[in-house]
């Protein structure tokens, strides 16, 4: 059965007390609780540069700020990162962040996490671009070694851990769920490698050079990835399953207007039949009452028939 994730539009920043106050954020969790679905998600840019945003890029609110006033507001709903980027960040501190935030909800945190491609954003915080893959994957292997809780002894390009421990751990054991964002071979070994699932989005071949990721203009696109995905995991004997978390088409971030019940039903049963597990959706977000009618919508259409 597919589960879903949807938008905490918490880049909606221009407008405070409609989408970003504490008591704003607070009834949209409780209301994507309360419609039935299984995960909230917020994006993260924490100091975009003025040209990527003149393009149409976004702001936002951080994301543990964000998803720690949804837990309290909440009981069931997963919180969704979609997606951190591991490459500019210090990796004990990010883990402390995730385990953090992974106790006071009770373990209920899902780790989408990124390379990232905004180069200006990564000379802005003091990382390098060219090496994020490597510091990417070496950001993953930190963080699951200091979420042991035992005392720790290892060095990377930007730190040096000789006998330091983390406490607490995270409530998830091992950790909560790492899930791999981009399209490339790169993002599906890191996934079979490192991660609990694959997380990917439609992107035209016209983007993916500005994106730095692989396009995936299809369905069929997508079956090819999961396959490649498949066949290394049995390659590399991976034991245990891993998590396929999509952005159905047509359902962005922000998008303006929902399709049409029939098409995303259509889509929806394909997206499954490939192996999707998971979908990460958008709602139209001009006003904090149409997201609400979305919300409402969306839920008594796709969602009312479950049972969670």
């Amino acid at each position: 059965m597919l589960k879903f994730s949807v938008q905490l539009p918490t880049d909606r920043v221009e407008d405070p007390s409609d989408f970003v106050s504490a008591q704003a954020i607070g009834q949209l969790a409780r209301a994507i609780e309360e419609a039935g679905f299984d995960a909230c998600y917020v994006t993260e840019h924490p100091f975009p540069s003025h040209d990527w945003l003149a393009r149409g890029g976004h702001h936002a609110l951080d994301p543990f700020v964000s998803l720690s006033l949804a837990a309290g507001a909440t009981r069931s709903l997963l919180l969704h990162t979609h997606v951190l980027v591991l490459a500019y960040r210090n990796p004990f501190l990010t883990a402390k962040a995730i385990a953090s935030l992974d106790v006071v909800s009770g373990g209920r945190v899902l780790v989408g996490a990124g390379a990232g491609y905004l180069e200006g954003e990564f000379a802005a915080l003091g990382a390098t671009f060219e090496d994020r893959n490597d510091r990417f994957d070496e950001a993953i292997r930190a963080m699951r070694a200091a979420w042991t809780g035992t005392t720790i002894s290892m060095s990377g390009e930007v730190f040096v851990a000789e006998g330091n421990r983390m406490l607490p751990k995270p409530i998830q054991r091992p950790h909560p769920p790492i899930w791999i964002g981009g399209n490339s071979p790169r993002a599906i070994r890191r996934a079979v490698d490192l991660g609990q699932g694959w997380s990917p989005f439609p992107l035209p071949a016209s983007g993916s050079g500005s994106v730095r990721t692989s396009a995936i203009e299809s369905i069929g696109d997508l079956a090819d990835g999961i396959a490649r995905m498949r066949a290394l995991a049995e390659e590399k004997g991976r034991e245990g399953p891993l998590d396929v978390n999509f952005v159905p088409f047509g359902l962005e971030m922000n998008v303006r207007s929902l399709p049409e019940d029939d098409v995303l039903h259509e889509q929806f049963t394909a997206l499954e039949k490939i192996g999707v597990n998971w979908l990460s959706i958008g709602l139209p977000t001009s006003s904090r009452g149409l997201y609400l009618e979305s919300l409402a919508r969306f839920s008594e259409t796709f969602l009312a028939s479950r049972t969670r």
